[in-house]
């Protein structure tokens, strides 16, 4: 079993599904309503821990109901959690919509307040991983780990979402794959073409720039060749966290000893198969389900 230590933000969703996103200022009734975990670090390792690898999430929490339940449900998912609670900041909330097409909107809170020091981190596990995956959300727990990481030889994957530019700048030099997603990509490149975006972005990346594009699949770098990863197509119900899965999936195939096209197609998979269900990270895939699905796409 390979280990995989997940770096980065871990939220509470509360989740509402409704027929259609609003146009105007309205009250819009809800025809169901979730409360789950979600945040990029924290949905990649669920998807680790679902997928049969060994994982740690190393994450930051206020001294709050919802923090401890954060914590709680991190475990019941079969997720290791390192995570320090805060006495003095908030935990992370997100209120999200989810329409009839899967279709999100999200409304993420983030305390200010909330200690951003890494020197907590128990460092000396990280020579134990066989892969890392950071989010930008904590970028000073994200750099001190992916320069630690390079110095023991051991791969690292960025889940590069949207951000600030000045975080995005600090931390897509320092990852061996750099995996944007696509509003990402063109708010830091200025690029809405993804392979242009992808070659300006390699200028700050010393690893491989790579890109999700939806039902379309993944584009990566490679030699100077752009290479396609083509998607799976399903009837999509709900995307909350589709990306956070493709990335826990993609970080789990490099920790196993994929290259990046396999790694790419594992994690298209699992992705794929998130979308087809309801909940955010209630819909993560299990391995076996994964296998199936790359099982049945190879005897067509």
């Amino acid at each position: 079993m390979k280990r995989v230590i997940a770096v980065g933000v871990a939220v509470m969703d509360k989740i509402f599904a409704i027929d259609a996103m609003p146009t105007e200022a309205t009250k819009v009734f809800a025809r169901s309503y979730t409360e789950i975990g979600g945040g990029p670090a924290a949905t990649g390792a669920v998807t680790i821990a679902r997928l049969g690898g060994d994982v740690e999430l190393w994450a930051r929490v206020g001294d709050d109901n919802v923090g401890r339940r954060i914590i709680e449900e991190i475990a019941e998912w079969g997720v290791r959690p390192a995570i320090h609670r805060d006495p003095d900041g908030r935990s992370g909330v997100s209120a999200i919509a989810v329409d009839g097409k899967g279709e999100r909107l999200i409304f993420a809170f983030a305390d200010p307040r909330l200690d951003t020091d890494p020197s907590w981190l128990p460092l000396d596990r990280l020579a134990q991983a066989d892969a890392i995956l950071c989010d930008l959300r904590w970028p000073r727990a994200s750099e001190l780990v992916l320069t630690q990481a390079r110095d023991l030889g051991i791969p690292t994957v960025l889940d590069a979402d949207l951000a600030s530019d000045d975080v995005a700048k600090l931390l897509v030099p320092l990852p061996d794959y750099a995996v944007f997603s696509a509003p990402a990509l063109r708010r830091l490149t200025g690029e809405a073409d993804p392979e242009a975006g992808l070659r300006a972005a390699r200028a700050l990346c010393r690893g491989v720039v790579g890109v999700t594009v939806g039902r379309e699949g993944f584009l990566w770098l490679e030699d100077d060749r752009l290479l396609h990863e083509p998607g799976f197509a399903v009837e999509a119900v709900d995307t909350l966290g589709a990306g956070d899965v493709f990335h826990g999936a993609f970080a789990l195939a490099i920790a196993e000893g994929r290259d990046i096209r396999g790694a790419g197609r594992f994690a298209n998979a699992a992705s794929a198969l998130k979308c087809t269900r309801p909940g955010g990270r209630a819909g993560i895939p299990t391995r076996s389900e994964v296998d199936s699905l790359l099982l049945v796409s190879e005897d067509r």
